[in-house]
């Protein structure tokens, strides 16, 4: 049984005043005589705080993060608030070139109260698509959001995103929903992909739902003459477009924090949180790289330490299915690709 310190301290006086020998003492009392000489050496040597109970688990973890370290990381964390522990995980082990696991990131995060609730329900899927897209401009997908302007009313976000790489080729904020805005922004993602000036065996394939601008002759008519075929998902299934349909939810889940009351300040949000997506914003199911990374066939050197922290996560997922401040970005930087609307 485990006696409280108070108790050890009285039964320690016990003894002491006791006529009688320690051993029959201690026998009268129950408690066997090693674990009172244990107890009479820590009072002897701390005192009366001594006898409190220490802690079963070790005084240092061998492979504890520094102090040091440590503070840089929740100093990166409050300075950028927007990344997820897995993103300030690899950014730090980018920046800082010390490698830290996102595992390690979240407990660290979680103690000091800086987790917060994700702002969506997840939905369960199937774990990878049956037929993927091998390399970037062999499918586009394509999709209408809304975002509203406080005493203009709603607009609507028209994006091309490449299947590949997520990345976004190009997007134009519109006033309506028809087959001559969805023209316009594949205008501008074959401008910026380069798809309308150099020959290509195949153009980008496009994926759409089943929305009235999409299945409009109009946009047949468009597709033809650029040459491009046109997949629409089945009806009732979001899931087909799910790439497009997370790219949604990220970018509402950040700027509709704000309000806006000019349609030009809406699309100024857009444009820049469409180069942090592109260009800043490490993907998961890319490995950790950016959308410009794989759109643009750059990735980490062999060897370097972002390397070798995305062969330690790949090896950490092999072993066990649960997913477990200078910031300098020198990687170079992509031409901007994606072209926001016109004046």
């Amino acid at each position: 049984m485990r006696y409280p310190a108070a108790e050890k301290l009285e039964i320690i006086r016990i003894v002491e005043q006791s006529h009688l020998p320690v051993r029959r003492t201690l026998a009268q009392i129950g408690v066997p005589p090693t674990t009172f000489y244990r107890w009479y050496d820590r009072y002897v040597e701390h005192g009366p705080e001594g006898l409190e109970d220490r802690p079963s688990r070790p005084s240092r973890v061998w492979n504890r993060i520094p102090d040091a370290v440590r503070d840089q990381i929740v100093e990166l964390a409050l300075h950028e608030p927007d990344l997820s522990p897995r993103e300030l995980a690899v950014r730090f082990t980018d920046t800082k070139k010390y490698f830290v696991s996102e595992a390690s990131v979240y407990r660290l995060l979680k103690s000091y109260d800086l987790i917060t609730s994700p702002a969506y329900v997840v939905i369960k899927a199937a774990d990878e698509f049956r037929d993927k897209t091998t390399q970037p401009n062999q499918l586009w997908q394509t999709d209408f959001t809304y975002l509203k302007v406080t005493g203009w009313g709603w607009f609507y976000l028209s994006t091309v995103l490449d299947d590949f790489s997520r990345y976004i080729v190009g997007w134009k904020l519109c006033t309506t929903m028809n087959a001559e805005d969805v023209s316009a922004t594949l205008d501008i993602a074959l401008a910026a992909s380069g798809c309308d000036s150099v020959t290509v065996l195949h153009k980008p394939r496009l994926l759409s739902d089943n929305g009235p601008c999409y299945i409009a002759g109009d946009l047949a008519e468009y597709l033809e003459e650029h040459g491009m075929d046109h997949v629409r998902g089945a009806p009732n299934h979001p899931q087909t477009q799910g790439k497009i349909e997370r790219w949604h939810q990220t970018l509402k889940n950040r700027i509709l924090l704000e309000n806006y009351y000019l349609q030009g300040d809406l699309e100024a949000a857009i444009a820049a949180f469409v180069d942090h997506y592109n260009n800043h914003r490490y993907h998961e199911s890319l490995g950790n790289l950016t959308p410009a990374d794989v759109y643009f066939g750059r990735g980490p050197e062999p060897g370097s330490i972002i390397s070798t922290y995305r062969a330690r996560a790949l090896q950490s997922k092999i072993r066990s299915p649960v997913p477990n401040h200078s910031t300098t970005d020198t990687r170079p930087q992509s031409p901007s690709a994606s072209a926001g609307p016109g004046p």
